[in-house]
């Protein structure tokens, strides 16, 4: 991986040391994206435990450290990832952990206390568009800092079935999923295209389409019943908003950020194409999407709205 300049003395703190701020730490060491990583949680013994397991690589990686840290702490970190909350259980949808994790998150940031205005946070936590939404509100900072990560690993998993359907690789395949984080997300299919050609012009059946978008949606839920949890996906999804961030990529990311009139949606967080970079969202791409996708994304903005 090319050197980034800006790596070497950036501290990127992560709130929660669950399955998947464990992960994420350890997949953002092995990326070698910053100086010193932080890993804070309530639970000081799971969280000593953790960092003493993702110690044993420091001889491996070129990140100089990684430490256990206090709420605090996080105050001056350059990226927090926000991984806390009550997770997923199976049969539970997103929406159901809002009073929950909107308490937590909540007694998070009082605990955190004035964040440094060049900071950014990165929003994990389900469900991630509403916590979002709260962070931006209540963390002092600018929201194009905050924005979570939203549908970038369900579009993930899009362009990997496509790609299968297809018999080529998932990274010839463009294209998003927005909306919601959850039940009422959408593949946007006017959007894709495979190795330059519109997916509409690839002829594959509807029902093929169908049972794409079904099974991108429902990934989550099946994972979950298996395992308990994911966390590898998403895991992967973070460093690569942490590096589009610290490379200055002005990557285009379907991410949760505060809608204003994009196509026709205000005032509420959902996973739109933004273009990140350094000082976070830097705009939200005009992307026209479908009269059928435009009445979706109403649809998940309708879901939203009725808990803020």
């Amino acid at each position: 991986m090319e050197s980034c300049a800006t790596c070497h003395t950036q501290k990127i703190a992560i709130i929660g040391a669950g399955a998947v701020g464990a992960t994420t730490a350890y997949t953002l060491m092995l990326k070698n994206l910053a100086a010193e990583i932080m890993l804070i949680d309530v639970n000081e013994a799971k969280e000593e435990g953790e960092v003493m397991d993702i110690d044993d690589i420091l001889s491996y990686v070129e990140t100089g450290a990684i430490k256990g840290a206090d709420f605090k702490d996080a105050a001056n970190a350059d990226i927090i990832v926000l991984t806390a909350g009550a997770a997923q259980k199976p049969g539970e949808t997103r929406l159901d952990l809002v009073n929950k994790n909107k308490a937590i998150c909540a007694s998070i940031f009082k605990s955190i206390g004035k964040i440094k205005p060049t900071a950014i946070i990165v929003v994990v936590a389900n469900p991630v568009d509403i916590i979002t939404c709260l962070v931006q509100n209540i963390s002092g900072l600018d929201n194009s800092h905050v924005f979570g990560t939203g549908t970038s690993l369900d579009t993930a998993r899009l362009r990997t079935e496509i790609g299968k359907a297809l018999g080529v690789s998932a990274q010839n395949v463009d294209g998003y999923v927005l909306g919601e984080h959850g039940d009422t997300e959408f593949d946007a299919f006017s959007t894709v295209s495979v190795g330059g050609i519109l997916i509409k012009d690839l002829k594959l059946p509807k029902a093929k389409l169908y049972e794409i978008e079904e099974k991108v949606k429902n990934a989550a839920y099946e994972i979950i019943s298996r395992k308990g949890a994911t966390f590898y996906g998403i895991a992967m999804t973070v460093a690569d908003i942490v590096e589009a961030i610290l490379f200055n990529q002005h990557k285009i990311m379907p991410l949760p950020v505060n809608l204003n009139g994009w196509n026709g949606i205000s005032g509420v967080c959902l996973s739109a194409p933004a273009v990140l970079g350094r000082q976070g969202v830097e705009k939200v791409w005009p992307l026209k999407l479908s009269g059928s996708e435009k009445r979706r994304l109403q649809k998940s903005a309708k879901a939203i709205k009725k808990f803020l």
